[in-house]
C-alpha cells in the first residue's frame, strides 16, 4: 500500500500561504508550501478536501478560511450527500470542506478527519490503471466517473474524478493552463502521471 506523506503547493507568497493553512485549517506536515516556479491560470486540475464529522465543523472551518483571506466559491449548503462548501485559498488552491452527516451530533470539534486530494483526469480508466501499476489499490470505483484508493493510514488520501466533473463540483470553469502548482510526496515516487501530476519521494 502506498501512503502519501504530504503535498507541496506552490504559491506566489509562500510564507503567507503557509500561515493561512496553519491558522485556518490547522494543517501541519500534510501540506507544504514553496515559491511558485511556473505560471498557472484557471483551474489547476485538482481540489483538496477536508472531510469532517458534522455540519457545525464545516461552517467553522469555512468561516475560518474566509477570515484568513480565502475567497468563497460555493457557500456552505445542504445537499443530498450532506453539507459542504468550497473556498479558494490565497495561493489559488481550491478547498472543499464537507461532511456526510445531515445534522450536528455534538459541539464543533474545530478539526478535520481526513484530507483528500482529488485529481481531475482526462481518462479515468487509463489513470486508474496507471496508479494501480504504481502500487495503489482501488478502494471504491464508480464506472468511469470516480475512483478512490484504499489508504487507511495515509496522511493524505487520493481519489480520481473526471476533470470537468471535478471543476463543476468545485464551482469553477474547467479551463486552465500552465503548472498544476502541486507536487505529491510518496515513497513510490518519482514519476509523473498521465495528467501531468508530479510525484516525488518525501
Amino acid at each position: 500500500m502506498t501512503s502519501i506523506a504530504s503535498v507541496t503547493l506552490e504559491a506566489d507568497d509562500p510564507a503567507a500561504a503557509a500561515d493561512f493553512y496553519a491558522t485556518a485549517f490547522r494543517l501541519d506536515t500534510q501540506v507544504r508550501v514553496q515559491a511558485a516556479k511556473e505560471p498557472s491560470t484557471g483551474f489547476r486540475g485538482y481540489t483538496l478536501s477536508l472531510t469532517v464529522a458534522q455540519p457545525a465543523t464545516v461552517h467553522s472551518l469555512f468561516d475560518a478560511a474566509v477570515k484568513g483571506g480565502a475567497t468563497p466559491v460555493k457557500p456552505v449548503h445542504k445537499s443530498l450527500w450532506g453539507w459542504g462548501g468550497v473556498v479558494q485559498a490565497p495561493d489559488g488552491a481550491l478547498w472543499k470542506v464537507a461532511t456526510s452527516a445531515k445534522k450536528d451530533t455534538g459541539p464543533d470539534a474545530g478539526s478535520f478527519d481526513q484530507l483528500v486530494l482529488l485529481l481531475g483526469v482526462a481518462d479515468m480508466a487509463a489513470t486508474k490503471d496507471f496508479y494501480v501499476a504504481h502500487g495503489l489499490t482501488v478502494g471504491r470505483s464508480f464506472a468511469r466517473k470516480y475512483a478512490e484508493f484504499a489508504m487507511p493510514s495515509s496522511p493524505v488520501k487520493l481519489a480520481l474524478y473526471g476533470r470537468k466533473a471535478l471543476a463543476k463540483d468545485a464551482g469553477v470553469a474547467p479551463d486552465g493552463t500552465g503548472s498544476h502548482r502541486l507536487t505529491v510526496h510518496a515513497e513510490n515516487g518519482p514519476f509523473t502521471d498521465p495528467d501531468g501530476f508530479v510525484w516525488e519521494k518525501p
